[in-house]
């Protein structure tokens, strides 16, 4: 149990893809060129903004996973957010089996979309690191060992795709209502549903908040079946910050909760007073 705390919750919490997908098969011919890339509204997050988590299995914390938004970079002449997740083993966890994994995505700052994306993992005795370059002018996806894909316009990476929605405009939807994403991860694009279920009101270390709740839809004959395996509460407002994470497993659940911020965009207006 303790080998799958923290990577499963910071990892495939953020929607990394599920095995058996299928592949899209190598690019042989560029796509047209874009006269003109998407724009998207964000009032949701800035450079400077750090979100920390207490990764928990029951009442034992077994981790601390962090999100932050480091510095703004430049990648084929445009503005793009630096955007790192991170996931750690605090003691006595560590002591067992030490986790130290990183998730890096460069989203560009006026679309939305990511243009490099790499994984650096470390878990126990088992480490992989993965590095793709997004062409979104041609549509194509290009590995760290030089294999090309033919991908969807504005397809998204598991962390970037958190982000996104992050900006969605949730009080257009009912409960019941889908988004729908388009994913790759390591060589196949995966279609992703995020499920609106409604609003509730939670308590996490850091207050009361009045939020949404999101439930991302795994493909079957991945980690997790199709539906019922993770849920996210966002702040009710523009920031949209994810203040409790929890995914069902086997014996019990994991929760991630939010245990201290800063450099965010505007004030929470959803606390609960």
């Amino acid at each position: 149990m303790i080998s799958i705390v923290v990577p499963l919750l910071f990892g495939l919490l953020f929607w990394g893809a599920p095995d058996g997908v299928q592949d899209t098969g190598s690019a042989t011919e560029d796509a047209s060129a874009k006269p003109d890339l998407r724009s998207v509204e964000n009032n949701a997050f800035i450079q400077g903004e750090r979100l920390v988590f207490d990764l928990r299995y029951g009442i034992i914390k077994a981790g601390e996973g962090e999100m932050r938004i480091p510095e703004v970079t430049q990648i084929n002449g445009r503005d793009a957010y630096r955007i790192q997740l991170t996931a750690r083993s605090v003691s006595p966890f560590s002591w067992v089996y030490k986790v130290e994994d990183l998730w890096e995505s460069h989203l560009d700052k006026n679309g939305l979309f990511p243009w490099e994306f790499s994984e650096r993992i470390r878990e126990g005795g088992y480490s992989r690191d993965t590095n793709v370059e997004f062409d979104q002018i041609n549509n194509t996806a290009i590995t760290q060992d030089g294999e090309e894909y033919t991908v969807p316009e504005y397809v998204h990476d598991m962390v970037s795709a958190f982000y996104y929605v992050r900006t969605y405009d949730f009080d257009e939807l009912e409960p019941g209502d889908r988004i729908t994403l388009e994913n790759f991860h390591r060589d196949s694009t995966y279609t992703l549903d995020v499920l609106y279920h409604g609003r509730e009101e939670v308590n996490v270390k850091t207050g009361t908040f009045d939020t949404i709740v999101i439930e991302p839809l795994i493909q079957e004959g991945g980690l997790f079946k199709h539906e019922g395996a993770i849920h996210i509460w966002l702040t009710n407002d523009d920031l949209r910050i994810p203040v409790r994470m929890r995914t069902r497993i086997p014996v019990g659940s994991i929760t991630a909760e939010l245990s201290r911020y800063t450099g965010l965009r505007d004030a929470i207006r959803a606390r609960v007073q």
